[in-house]
């Protein structure tokens, strides 16, 4: 004899599942970690003071 299914709960289940497949596919697309996006503002404000050191007036005002 047949398992009898509830309709309504495998709907939940196959959308649950392709709500979790397009989530997986958004993090790899768009995703980085907390390390990743903490690594790139140093290395951004690395750059940035880098530059700033080389200026010849740093305060801008021209004397």
């Amino acid at each position: 004899m047949a398992e009898i299914l509830s309709l309504s709960k495998a709907r939940k289940a196959k959308a649950r599942v392709a709500k979790e497949q397009v989530a997986t596919e958004n993090r790899i697309k768009f995703g980085r970690t907390k390390a990743e996006r903490q690594l790139e503002k140093a290395q951004e404000s690395l750059e940035t003071r880098r530059i700033d050191a080389h200026l010849r007036d740093p305060d801008g005002s021209e004397g």
